[in-house]
């Protein structure tokens, strides 16, 4: 055989390999439909009726912890662990205090909270910060916040953990951005948000951070559908699709290689909106909502499902919620490959 013609069969098999390598490394995901999914009920939570709480997916198990309930207490230190693979619970080490309106995130293998209130309403703000090891069920006291504060968004990015935004109390949010290194144990600033905000959520994907939703101001009725992402090469936030309507007290949550919004609450009503970006397409989709206008419960994702724990089908903490609802799409990626 010529040189030339068996350099032509390397280069095509070469080319070929890199092709099946591709199919192989990048999962497909059939483009989801408006109005997709189901909802089904599961084992509710064994401590009772809890919201303004946090869900935190580690290891294929989902952690409910903190939270309040009118009648029991504003500070509830309870940590709930959820067995998708048995439906079922079982009580964990609790907290070292407790809070309501804490932000929680999942960094390798540990579950991390921050900040909350003690009191109803957005009364005495924390400065808290923990860390939860499920493997040793222990929990660290860790270097505080800079500042005390509720209602934050938390992510985990590239190894450290994120604590953006929130208020100081019965005040106007701010637009704080502080990062915690595990590996030093100390905070750093980085740049903050554009506009002030509270109540929304925070999706890290694809190496940044979407900040989504939430309030601007004191009355639970400046609600925004604010959209920005944060790219930690550059330290800069820029603009993205806004959602579909404005909300705050909104729940986010990464499933399926989409970033799921759910619920909401204003002065008046709660909401039962199930928005999803899909980052591939750049577009919001309306999907089955909430079995019941609901918001302050926790979701996370843990293999098929969306998991949504708690919270409260009326204002405020009117009608607290002990259920735990798993939402499902059949073209959903597993949750270990979500993040791409």
């Amino acid at each position: 055989m010529k040189r030339s013609g068996l350099t032509a069969m390397l280069l095509l098999a070469t080319f070929g390999l890199a092709l099946l390598g591709l199919a192989i490394a990048a999962p497909t995901r059939t483009p989801v439909a408006e109005g997709q999914g189901t909802w089904t009920v599961k084992s509710p939570m064994p401590g009772g009726p809890r919201a303004e709480i946090p869900a935190v997916a580690v290891d294929g198990k989902i952690y409910v912890i903190g939270g309040s309930a009118k009648g029991i207490g504003y500070d509830i230190a309870r940590n709930e662990e959820y067995d998708p693979t048995t439906d079922r619970w079982r009580l964990r080490a609790p907290m070292p205090h407790g809070f309501n309106h804490m932000g929680a995130a999942a960094l390798d293998g540990k579950l991390y909270a921050a900040g909350g209130f003690v009191s109803p309403g957005h009364h005495d703000p924390s400065d808290s910060f923990f860390s939860y090891d499920p493997s040793t069920d222990t929990w660290r006291t860790l270097a505080p916040l800079p500042s005390r504060r509720g209602a934050v968004a938390v992510a985990a990015l590239d190894g450290k953990i994120h604590v953006l935004g929130g208020r100081e109390g019965e005040s106007a949010p701010i637009a704080a951005h502080d990062v915690y290194d595990p590996a030093s144990g100390k905070w750093s600033i980085a740049a903050p948000l554009t506009r002030a905000r509270d109540h929304m959520a925070a999706i890290a994907l694809d190496g940044r951070i979407h900040l989504i939703g939430g309030r601007r101001s004191v009355d639970n009725d400046g609600m925004v559908d604010w959209h920005e992402v944060y790219d930690p090469a550059t330290n800069s936030w820029s603009a993205a699709s806004p959602m579909p309507e404005p909300r705050g007290g909104v729940v986010g949550a990464l499933y399926g290689g989409l970033i799921f919004i759910l619920g909401a609450e204003d002065n008046r009503r709660t909401y039962d909106e199930n928005f999803a970006f899909d980052v591939d397409t750049n577009r919001w989709i309306r999907l089955k909502p909430l079995p019941q206008p609901m918001h302050g419960f926790g979701a996370a994702a843990a293999g098929q499902y969306l998991y949504v724990a708690g919270g409260a089908t009326m204002v405020g903490s009117n009608g607290v919620s002990d259920q735990l609802l798993a939402f499902s799409l059949p073209q959903a990626l597993p949750a270990g490959e979500q993040g791409r």
